[in-house]
């Protein structure tokens, strides 16, 4: 099964959003089903198969999330971060700036969830497979 280290590694490899394809088949070889990111302070926590579960521990400093959801303002953000204009940093600033509270990641699926502070659902995309 996956380790937080396996994990680590792979996501050392993601400098942009134009990154995110190549790191997603590479935990999906590793096990990993899916996983929630909180904007908050960046812990994710990892679902594997049986029930198997790994936390990471927060990531950076905590942000603020906006009670006021802007989802068109977070889809033109997401847009630049998927094309390789912003880091991850930037990123999870431009979330939490629009009411992005989490975003849980479906790799059965391959589908991104950004969520605010209620549970509302902001954004739903299909995660792309890097495949032209």
């Amino acid at each position: 099964m996956f380790t937080l280290n396996g994990i680590r590694e792979a996501h050392s490899k993601v400098k942009s959003g134009a990154d995110y394809p190549a790191y997603v088949q590479e935990i999906i070889k590793m096990g990993v089903a899916g996983y929630e990111t909180h904007v908050k302070d960046g812990k994710t926590v990892y679902f594997g198969t049986n029930n198997y579960r790994m936390e990471s521990g927060p990531k950076y400093d905590q942000l603020i999330i906006n009670n006021e959801p802007d989802a068109e303002t977070f889809k033109k953000d997401l847009k630049l971060h998927q094309d390789g204009k912003t880091n991850f940093t930037t990123f999870c600033n431009d979330a939490a700036r629009s009411g992005v509270e989490k975003w849980v990641v479906n790799l059965n699926h391959m589908s991104c969830t950004y969520l605010d502070n209620n549970g509302n659902v902001l954004v739903v995309e299909s995660i792309p497979t890097g495949n032209k």
